[in-house]
């Protein structure tokens, strides 16, 4: 089976950390390795057909390859569309149909037999190219423009355009991802019909992510609290700091972001620190930078909680590591963490809209070390489910049933 992912601004070959290079660039690395190496229901891997993926992003930089290979099974391919340096996807509408375009050329030549677009640009891109064909498309938005617009009202820099074009996607493709419960209700708000959606959620690799191994290090004996996410306002870092107020003790340690070297240009730093500074915390704060992807279970097995509480989140991959590396999670009872974080089980939920819950949770973790150690093997048994294999199986039965001519339609 050939299968084309398109990501048009989530290159599963960059570098994770930046304001636009963060889960969606891990989920659609990890989903195609995974896919590609799916076996056939009762046939060994050994003997079922093969599966090549071709995942199709923006190129974003001048030079290097047309194509690269990452695994045996899966190449990305660079699309020109625009010029080939960093844009910020709120600026790539524009040059969605030169991606519409070269992608039409590319499968009139060597057609897949089904396409899954990453985001709502990669939706009008592939359905541009697609549909004229007569190959399927399987959309998975990653974050809905009502979401965002609800959330972030004169925040949100999307293009007006943006609610528009989702709803056509909605309407377009043949079958609908949703990352998590809450996001079937948005779908249906916009004319979905539930028998083209399938809840598949975003996996976590359980090899890596594992309780023993390497801990990075850490200087003093207080408590430890980590957040690791791209550095943007709605990611909620801010009440974490601020939370600090009522954790004498406790440091605060903030992955993410620009290099460690740059980190003093980043507006997102500047705020934050200057929130610390006026909590009366910025002793126990602590911004680490981009940290390799290779390093990251380490310094999650450093944590004695980590915290994620964005004001929404689609699937929350990281909350999904550190459970898998037995770490209890405090996180927003919003999107994919009501379906993934037990809540008094795994860890804790709060409400965005509620700030003063969140010390009153990590007090309640921080102070109690058998309620960690408790919740941290629930963690683990809990990620098992989310396995980059079941997910894969689940993605895959979706494609089958597409190729063969089962549309949802």
């Amino acid at each position: 089976m050939k299968i084309a992912f398109v990501s048009e601004h989530a290159s599963p070959v960059a570098q994770v950390g930046g304001v636009d290079a963060g889960g969606q660039n891990v989920f659609v690395d990890q989903l195609a390795r995974a896919v590609a190496h799916t076996a056939r229901p009762g046939i060994p891997a050994s003997r079922h057909p093969g599966i090549e993926i071709t995942v199709f992003t923006r190129r974003a930089s001048l030079g290097g390859a047309d194509r690269i290979r990452i695994d045996r099974q899966v190449v990305v391919e660079f699309i020109p569309a625009g010029p080939p340096t960093e844009i910020s996807k709120d600026e790539l509408l524009p040059y969605v149909p030169e991606m519409a375009a070269y992608l039409a050329r590319r499968w009139a030549e060597d057609p897949p037999d089904v396409v899954h677009a990453h985001f709502w640009m990669s939706g009008r891109a592939a359905l541009l190219a697609a549909r004229p064909l007569g190959i399927p498309v399987v959309q998975t938005f990653h974050a809905l423009g009502t979401v965002k617009s609800r959330h972030q009202g004169e925040l949100d820099t999307s293009p007006p355009e943006r609610l528009g074009i989702e709803r056509e996607v909605v309407q377009g493709c043949d079958a609908l991802v949703a990352l998590c419960a809450d996001e079937v209700a948005e779908l249906l708000r916009l004319d979905a019909s539930l028998g083209r959606v399938r809840v598949i959620p975003c996996g976590v690799d359980v090899g890596a992510f594992t309780p023993e191994g390497p801990v990075a290090g850490r200087g003093g004996g207080g408590a430890r609290i980590l957040t690791l996410s791209r550095l943007i306002r709605r990611k909620g870092i801010e009440n974490v700091v601020a939370a600090l107020r009522e954790l004498p003790g406790a440091e605060l340690v903030v992955a993410g972001g620009p290099p460690e070297a740059r980190l003093g240009e980043d507006a997102e730093v500047r705020r934050l620190r200057n929130v610390a500074r006026e909590a009366g915390v910025s002793e126990r704060v602590r911004f680490l930078g981009r940290v390799p992807r290779e390093d990251v279970p380490a310094l999650l097995r450093s944590a004695d909680v980590f915290v994620c509480v964005p004001w929404y989140e689609p699937f929350g991959m990281t909350a999904l590591e550190a459970m898998a590396c037995g770490v209890p999670v405090v996180a927003s009872a919003v999107g994919g963490f009501l379906d993934t974080v037990e809540d008094g089980v795994t860890g804790f939920l709060v409400s965005p809209s509620r700030p003063e819950m969140l010390p009153e949770a990590l007090a309640k973790l921080l102070g109690d070390a058998e309620l960690r150690e408790s919740f941290g093997k629930a963690a683990v048994v809990r990620a098992q489910e989310y396995s980059w294999d079941r997910i894969a199986e689940k993605t895959m039965a979706v494609y089958r049933g597409l190729s063969a001519g089962g549309r949802s339609r």
